[in-house]
């Protein structure tokens, strides 16, 4: 049983640990020499995992915290695809693109804000350079239904995508209009019809809770409504409002937002609700049917977690392309310029497009080692960990050790000389069970506007 009683308390800025060390560590230090030796001497005998950036938006939802491109000219989404295929043809003189591919994933802004031509062409593009996707390849897209028709569908399903994600977000009026994102339940109904009628294996839904006008009364409903859906996944955000980071979030008027109280509530009826209509808790915000691949990977302590969320498909190299796309090799992160004029200058100059990143020193490997696990799995395999590293883990992380004994003794953990492992309520609270061996978070301490709270 969940005790919430002991989660309150806990709210504190915190990393979500898409990577570890997190982007705030990203610079220019990092320079481009060494990152195009990075991607040309990677194993070739490694996987790849591909993402791809289309960030193009009609409309800024005012929630949002991804990297958008706000515009309704046809003329600016061709240039993007002429960049995109110059810098595919860059990469290709630097990456062994006859890899095998086991994932691709279309992130955005609105993927398919791009017509079904366009998706084909870029699709086709993609595929010239890299011909070696496995058959199982998990190819995902996110989808807003606002903007998505037949032809798109098809183009999808043609190419062999076989997941995708429809943002919900909320159903009530209410709050769809304080956050600039109106949806009735009807258009996402046909959306993830259609998204069913394509052979789509995994159809997929985001929620946020902590949004403006937001109540538990509300958001019952949502949850009603979203469950008629009957969704393979759903993934259920807390709202991060960090309004000093994304200039939209400013038109949000602070004081309408839930009460930590109140989101505690929320999350709570979620949870009881989700898993009494047959889904399964997958960590801190996903739930999936028990048949999902996803619960079946973190019950043999599998599951995988990147830039793209939580995953099965572990051990790849992620290659990110187009406008502000992270990538990660096994000792790096790197990421493209953010700001357009910069991305197409560079492609102009016949350079991939990287801005900034990190590699990652002895001490940082072993602690995204322990991060990442915990992140992924909400346990730890002490011994293994000893075995795979050559320093004695209960002496390497005494501090780390002393700072998680109130968590144990709370009962959100278990800790012993073999395993740290989460209790059920300590799995909504990983982020903070996984600061403790996060060693940057020192100098990031006394600053509250570096992260989103944790609750």
């Amino acid at each position: 049983m969940l005790d919430f009683s002991k989660y309150l308390k806990y709210s504190k800025p915190g990393p979500r640990y898409t990577s570890y060390p997190t982007a705030l560590e990203f610079s220019s230090s990092y320079e481009y020499d060494e990152y195009i030796k990075k991607i040309e001497t990677q194993d070739s005998s490694r996987p790849l995992s591909l993402y791809f950036h289309l960030p193009f938006c009609r409309n800024a939802c005012y929630f949002c915290g991804c990297n958008v491109v706000f515009t309704s000219k046809e003329d600016k989404m061709l240039r993007y695809m002429e960049y995109l295929k110059k810098e595919l043809e860059i990469l290709s003189s630097h990456l062994d693109c006859k890899r095998e591919v086991i994932q691709m994933h279309f992130g955005g802004g609105t993927p398919t804000f791009f017509s079904a031509a366009q998706l084909k062409d870029i699709i086709q593009n993609i595929k010239s350079y890299f011909p070696n996707f496995v058959e199982d390849a998990e190819i995902s897209c996110e989808i807003d239904p606002r903007h998505i028709d037949e032809d798109q569908m098809r183009v999808m399903s043609e190419a062999g995508f076989n997941r995708v994600s429809f943002g919900i977000q909320d159903f009530n009026e209410k709050v769809q209009i304080a956050v600039h994102r109106v949806q009735p339940y009807d258009i996402t109904k046909e959306a993830m019809d259609l998204a069913r009628k394509y052979n789509m294996v995994s159809v997929n839904t985001d929620l946020i809770y902590g949004l403006p006008y937001q109540t538990l009364e509300t958001f019952k409903e949502t949850l009603s409504l979203a469950l008629t859906l009957n969704p393979d996944r759903f993934a259920v955000f807390n709202y991060a409002h960090v309004p000093w980071m994304k200039k939209t979030m400013r038109k949000i008027d602070e004081t309408t937002l839930p009460r930590p109280d109140e989101k505690l509530e929320i999350m709570q009826y979620t949870i009881d609700f989700l898993t009494s209509n047959g889904y399964k808790m997958i960590g801190m915000d996903h739930f999936a049917k028990p048949e999902d691949e996803l619960f079946k990977a973190i019950k043999k302590g599998e599951l995988h977690r990147n830039f793209q969320g939580y995953t099965t498909k572990g051990g790849a190299d992620l290659i990110g392309v187009g406008l502000t796309s992270i990538g990660e090799g096994i000792d790096s992160y790197n990421q493209n310029f953010k700001v357009m004029s910069s991305y197409e200058e560079a492609i102009d100059a016949g350079k991939l497009p990287f801005e900034r990143g990190v590699v990652l020193n002895e001490d940082d490997l072993i602690r995204q080692y322990v991060i990442m696990e915990l992140m992924s799995n909400f346990k730890l395999d002490i011994k293994r960990f000893n075995s795979l590293f050559d320093v004695e883990f209960k002496t390497y992380f005494a501090d780390a050790i002393e700072a998680l004994k109130p968590f144990a003794e709370e009962e959100l953990l278990t800790m012993d000389d073999e395993h740290i492992e989460c209790s059920e309520t300590g799995t909504l609270l990983i982020r903070n069970i996984a600061m403790p061996f996060d060693a940057y978070m020192k100098k990031h301490a006394s600053n509250k506007k570096t992260f989103s709270k944790t609750v």
